[in-house]
């Protein structure tokens, strides 16, 4: 069978560094309120010159290298974002033209926080009917940009950066590795929990996030719990299979409650986010490509990819390595 298959991956970072103390300067918190709350101890911040463009281009050349391919082979971009450089064109297209790729398919997908696992699943659905051979995969946010910094319940949970996979479609056996299975989601009657108060044919402006926190919480560990579950009765097995789960880094309470509601041990669940906060579309491939740079997550493991964003969006992915 053709399987999309996980050849390498990659992650870039701004050279910023900011702590929670940096931010208690600037706003009414405190690192023991931020951490209590949402177990973030810093973030990444782009500074001048970092873009979506530049992180994402610096995570899809880290993964080419874990891949060992060149640029040239990659007929296929698809880049999850929801801070694009401009409106149009699409920030893949950017990025294709820094790597040098011509000719292939080039363009961003918008499903903010499950940005990256829509963009998974395009990507594998065009590899597996033999639209494309070679993808890169990205997820790459300036979460930064849209941020009110005198709201301290949003500007402490988000950060920037950049993470990429290079999927290449492969013959392989049925245990072989590979995409398994894939379920996503969307209910657009809760735009008003989780959203940007701006847009070109609204406001003519970028606007800034807004969130309703606590029902957002409720919602997240409900349906990702449901949707983990999805996947693994459609791929016939047991929690206790899973080797790794790489969820989106949103609040290390929601990580918690929906490794809980699984009765999914803490020691399976790659955790990110004290130290890149949430970093929306970015932050399933910069965990994924942690723990595999690190060595905990490796060849043969089966790994289950999980986000939610708002929209709602949201859906989990399960990945044999």
């Amino acid at each position: 069978m053709i399987r999309s298959v996980i050849r390498g991956s990659g992650s870039a970072l701004p050279r910023r560094v900011v702590s929670n103390a940096e931010l208690a300067a600037q706003v009414d918190t405190s690192d023991e309120w931020i951490v209590e709350r949402t177990g973030i101890s810093q973030r990444y911040i782009a500074g001048d010159g970092e873009t979506t463009s530049s992180l994402a281009t610096e995570a899809a050349r880290r993964a080419l290298e874990s891949a060992g391919v060149d640029a040239a082979s990659i007929d296929l971009i698809v880049l999850a974002t929801a801070t694009p450089d401009q409106t149009f064109p699409s920030t893949a297209t950017q990025v294709q033209h820094a790597l040098g790729c011509k000719g292939g398919a080039a363009f961003d997908v918008a499903a903010v926080c499950s940005g990256f696992l829509y963009s998974l699943a395009v990507a594998d659905s065009m590899l597996r009917t033999g639209m494309a051979k070679r993808a890169l995969v990205i997820g790459a946010e300036t979460f930064s940009r849209i941020l009110d910094w005198e709201d301290r319940t949003t500007c402490v949970l988000f950060g920037d950066g950049a993470g990429a996979f290079v999927l290449e479609a492969q013959e392989v056996a049925e245990d072989g590795p590979g995409v398994l299975v894939t379920r996503l989601h969307a209910d657009g009657a809760h735009n008003e929990l989780l959203y940007v108060d701006g847009g070109p044919s609204t406001t003519q402006t970028v606007g800034k996030l807004r969130m309703k926190g606590r029902e957002v919480f409720r919602h997240a560990v409900v349906k990702l719990a449901e949707v983990l579950q999805e996947v693994m009765e459609e791929a016939g097995i047991e929690p206790a299979e899973i080797d790794w789960v790489v969820p989106h880094q949103a609040n290390a309470r929601i990580l918690d409650a929906t490794a809980k509601k699984l009765g999914l041990p803490m020691e399976k669940i790659v955790k990110t986010v004290d130290r890149h906060a949430n970093t929306s579309a970015a932050s399933v491939p910069l965990a994924f490509d942690l723990a595999a740079r690190d060595g905990r997550i490796k060849q043969g493991d089966l790994v289950m990819l999980e986000a939610m964003g708002g929209g709602f969006t949201w859906g989990a992915s399960l990945v044999r390595i």
